[in-house]
């Protein structure tokens, strides 16, 4: 359901204010500015209902200043409208906002001194439901060791008492793993997890 006018103008222009609080001032960030083309923020509906979570932005999102947009986030895309949505009616982001060097993992202090925005982002949209998409994403929202391919399909929680936040989290394969890994298993499993959102969002 779509908030208010008012209240999807108060959240846009609350994002946009972390956005260039973000930009000026986050310490990992901040600390890549000579080796990153830009930072991405994330984007989507203020008021989102869902929210999509990856790990960070590849290339393609460095260069142009978007999450998902590479190869990987043409099956994002594929998924959101398989599911009866659409790009601009979910909210995409990413635990960092700028490329890791190489497009390799983050480490946990570049995620320690980054994530603190992400869980901004969260208290402004308030989404009903979370999807982490692979591991490093479930692990920070979930707090966890345990691997994704455990973890995947098995409804979860993040809890922020002092922020007011708890989302139901849907963790599941992230889409580059879905390309590399394009079974008919795997495929399914995905869409499992999908119809499962669709079942708690009330749109199923």
């Amino acid at each position: 359901m779509n908030a208010p006018t008012g209240e999807a103008d108060g959240a846009a222009a609350a994002l946009e204010a972390l956005r260039r609080e973000h930009d000026a001032s986050c310490p990992h960030c901040t600390e890549q500015i000579d080796s990153i083309t830009q930072m991405v923020f994330g984007e989507g509906n203020p008021e989102a209902d869902l929210m999509f979570i990856g790990e960070a932005p590849g290339e393609e999102e460095d260069r142009t200043g978007r999450p998902f947009v590479g190869r990987a986030g043409k099956k994002l895309d594929e998924i959101i409208r398989a599911m009866g949505l659409s790009r601009e009616a979910v909210y995409i982001a990413n635990v960092l906002k700028s490329r890791p060097p190489d497009n390799r993992t983050p480490l946990q202090p570049e995620v320690d001194a980054c994530s603190p925005y992400l869980v901004r982002q969260m208290q402004i949209i308030r989404p009903k439901v979370i999807v982490t998409l692979g591991g490093p994403a479930t692990k920070l929202m979930l707090g966890t060791t345990v691997g994704i391919t455990r973890l995947r399909g098995q409804w979860a929680e993040y809890v922020d008492e002092a922020r007011g936040l708890a989302i139901p989290v849907m963790p599941t394969f992230h889409p580059a793993y879905l390309l590399r890994n394009y079974t008919p298993e795997t495929r399914r499993q995905v869409w499992s997890d999908m119809q499962a959102v669709l079942e708690r969002l009330g749109t199923r």
